[in-house]
């Protein structure tokens, strides 16, 4: 119960700062989220809610990533276990031992999909002046893969873009 009770406080702060930072001159700012270990930050534009993983309804012949379909707030959004589409987790079978943890992150709208993505745990936010960043470098990365960034802990994050990843040609590509 108290572990429940803090997360609702977390989520109630978070929403606060999502208000105060979308009031603010605008800077680069992002949703700080982890998936199988690995920190990904999702610009504060593509992010919408967040929500704890409930009901999904299962959808077959999909790839084991697409995990279902949730009812959000009235609206249907396809699933996807981040972590496992992105090749940090091998199966959806793997994902049944995070869930209980798990959130949703469900996407803005805007970004032309509705789609919510799982992930592990939220870390927070972060701006421009939190973090420096990283190098370029000859690793070759999708197109939804944006600059890499360091924070003062010496943590590299890889910022996502969602509008990319809905139009990447693996994201779309549900049907087994």
């Amino acid at each position: 119960m108290a572990k429940r009770e803090a997360l609702r406080d977390l989520q109630s702060r978070l929403a606060q700062r999502l208000s105060a930072v979308r009031s603010e001159a605008p800077a680069a700012s992002w949703l700080a989220i982890e998936c199988a270990g690995v920190g990904l930050l999702v610009p504060l534009a593509g992010a919408g809610e967040i929500f704890p993983v409930g009901t999904l309804a299962p959808v077959p012949h999909t790839r084991p990533w697409f995990v279902g379909v949730a009812n959000l707030r009235g609206g249907l959004h396809g699933v996807v276990d981040l972590a496992a589409f992105l090749g940090l987790r091998p199966t959806q079978s793997a994902a049944e031992g995070v869930r209980e943890q798990a959130r949703l992150l469900a996407l803005n709208p805007a970004v032309g999909s509705h789609v919510a993505l799982m992930f592990e745990r939220l870390a927070g936010l972060r701006t421009a002046g939190q973090l420096q960043r990283e190098p370029e470098d000859d690793v070759s990365r999708p197109s939804f893969a944006g600059a890499r960034w360091r924070d003062d802990r010496q943590r590299v994050w890889q910022e996502i873009d969602p509008a990319a990843l809905v139009q990447h040609e693996q994201f779309l590509g549900i049907a087994r």
